[in-house]
C-alpha cells in the first residue's frame, strides 16, 4: 500500500516532523490543524474565524490527497476555551451540517502558539465506488 504525505507548508512541519495529512489506501488522516495563515503574524483573534481557517487548510489537504469533504467521517475540535464551543460549531456546521461526521469537542489548556484558540483534526475515507 502506498503512502502519500501532504504538506501545508506550515513552518512547524519540518522541526516537529509531521505531515498535514497522510493518505494510505483510501484513508486520509489530517493532523491537528491550527489557524496558520500565509502571514503567520495575522492570526484572527476570534474563534469562529480561526475555525474557518483551520477548515480551509483541512479541505485543501483532503483535496490534494484525492478526497472530498463529503468523505470526512470524523472531526475533533480542540478548544482553548470550551465555553466558546458554539462559535467553533457554527464554522463546523457551515461545512458539515449535511455530511454529519462523528465529531468531538475537547477543552485543552493551550497550544504551541498562545494566540491559537483552536486546532482541528479530521479523518476521511475515500469512497472506492466513485
Amino acid at each position: 500500500m502506498s503512502r502519500k504525505n501532504i504538506s501545508s507548508g506550515s513552518y512547524l512541519e519540518k522541526p516537529i516532523g509531521f505531515s498535514r495529512a497522510v493518505r494510505m489506501g483510501n484513508i486520509i488522516s489530517i493532523s491537528g490543524t491550527a489557524p496558520i495563515t500565509n502571514d503567520v503574524q495575522s492570526c484572527p483573534d476570534d474563534l469562529y474565524n480561526q475555525a474557518k481557517i483551520c477548515l480551509r487548510i483541512i479541505q485543501k489537504a483532503i483535496e490534494e490527497a484525492g478526497g472530498k469533504m463529503e468523505e470526512v467521517i470524523r472531526t475533533r475540535l480542540y478548544l482553548k476555551n470550551v465555553n466558546n464551543w458554539k462559535e467553533a460549531a457554527r464554522a463546523h456546521g457551515e461545512i458539515f451540517s449535511e455530511i454529519k461526521p462523528a465529531c468531538t469537542f475537547v477543552g485543552v489548556q493551550g497550544f504551541i502558539d498562545p494566540e491559537w484558540l483552536i486546532e482541528i483534526e479530521a479523518e476521511c475515507v475515500i469512497n472506492p465506488d466513485v
